[in-house]
């Protein structure tokens, strides 16, 4: 009988603290906002986000591609090889003009509880130290955009 009690009360107080953890976060669909002041902005950079190595491998499919029509047997062999490097190299090389860093600003904002947040996104020169903005979103996602 003790037993038995005591497994409903430990259940009981299990539910009871997973319940009290869990916190009615943003749902999915729903996006955060808050509000505060740029306090500070400082100028800095974004990396590409184009994904690296991704040009390689559709260049060295196409060069081989072009390689498989070149030629019959061992002919057509070294030139799907050669197709494949060469296609790489040049989709490699491609590519590398594209993941030139994005000029980017560090906007520091002072919520209403005090809290600072920093937010780093792409430059919108429509923000200004000291000026009303809202933080949207959260985490990666959040943008600073003015009231």
């Amino acid at each position: 009988m003790f037993q038995k009690v005591s497994s409903y009360v430990s259940t009981l107080v299990l539910v009871l603290a997973l319940a009290a953890c869990a916190a009615p976060g943003v749902q999915p669909g729903q996006m955060e906002i808050r509000a505060g002041v740029v306090e500070q902005i400082i100028n800095t950079e974004l990396s590409s986000d184009h994904h690296s190595g991704v040009g390689a491998v559709v260049g060295g499919l196409a060069g081989l591609g072009v390689g498989s029509l070149i030629g019959a047997g061992t002919g057509r062999d070294v030139a799907m090889v050669l197709g494949a490097v060469g296609g790489a190299v040049a989709g490699h090389e491609i590519q590398k003009k594209y993941d030139k860093p994005i000029p980017a600003q560090q906007v520091i904002v002072r919520v209403g509880s005090g809290v600072l947040v920093s937010v780093t996104q792409p430059v919108n020169p429509a923000i200004g130290k000291g000026q009303r903005v809202f933080i949207e979103g959260s985490g990666e996602d959040a943008r600073v955009v003015p009231r």
